[in-house]
């Protein structure tokens, strides 16, 4: 019975994860986010489209749609606060299956033809909801985002290098805490393995960043002005002459 409750709990998150904030925002602005920037839907070109402020409010937002099914699947199946190994490995499983849903609902949405954004946001807020087997790493990934940001100004190389780490952090954190008391090894593994395929999600579709980033042409997201609606960026250039097929949003 337990599986079942599982399996609809992934569907729930996948759904939810699916939310396209970045569209509704800036349609409510009069604004189509396709049409400008990047074309895509995350928290950083809704940022360039719209402002500052607006790019926040939509990472918030996506990070809440992925933290949000975490949390209440957790509370509710009695695995939220649990250390890992402690659980049982149904519903570890199956709690960590619910944060990948809620990812992959953001980066391939059936609002959106199954399009999307890269995840990060969305990891982000799922990564902190599934406490504490995986708060800690994001917290120290998120650490990481920020040195790397302030050093280079890539937004896209950031959110590579954080999502990179959590695996690391996983696997570290699990090596020097040792077996919970009525945990098991093992138990560190399914966190492990989520956060290696969060990870694998985030680098692959950034990896047009990092075509651009090794040819100098990716964007600094530091001292970048706003995105005119129009889609011709404060001296960009205009989305048409730009490669979209991956670009440095969350």
């Amino acid at each position: 019975m337990n599986d079942a409750y599982w399996i609809a709990w992934i569907v729930l998150a996948f759904g939810c994860g699916s939310l396209p904030f970045g569209i509704i925002i800036a349609r409510a602005k009069g604004v189509d986010l396709r049409a400008v920037g990047s074309g895509n839907t995350g928290a950083t070109n809704v940022g360039r489209a719209l402002g500052r402020g607006w790019g926040i409010a939509c990472f918030l937002l996506d990070a809440g749609k992925g933290a949000t099914p975490v949390l209440a699947s957790g509370a509710v199946m009695g695995v939220l606060g649990r250390e890992a190994g402690a659980a049982g490995p149904t519903a570890e499983w199956g709690w960590m299956a619910v944060g990948i849903a809620a990812i992959l609902g953001h980066v391939y949405s059936p609002f959106l033809n199954f399009k999307g954004g890269k995840g990060v946001a969305t990891a982000c807020g799922a990564l902190l909801a599934l406490y504490p087997v995986m708060t800690y790493p994001v917290l120290i990934g998120g650490g990481l985002f920020a040195i790397c940001v302030l050093a280079t100004g890539y937004m896209s190389l950031a959110s590579m290098v954080a999502a990179a780490s959590v695996p690391v952090s996983v696997g570290l954190i699990g090596i020097l805490e040792g077996v919970p008391e009525g945990g098991s090894p093992a138990g560190v593994v399914p966190g492990l393995c989520a956060g290696l395929l969060i990870a694998f999600t985030v680098v692959w579709r950034h990896r047009g960043n990092l075509r651009r980033i090794r040819s100098g042409s990716e964007p600094r997201v530091l001292g970048r002005g706003r995105m005119r609606a129009t889609g011709q960026p404060e001296g960009g250039v205009e989305p048409s002459k730009q490669d979209t097929t991956s670009t440095n949003h969350p």
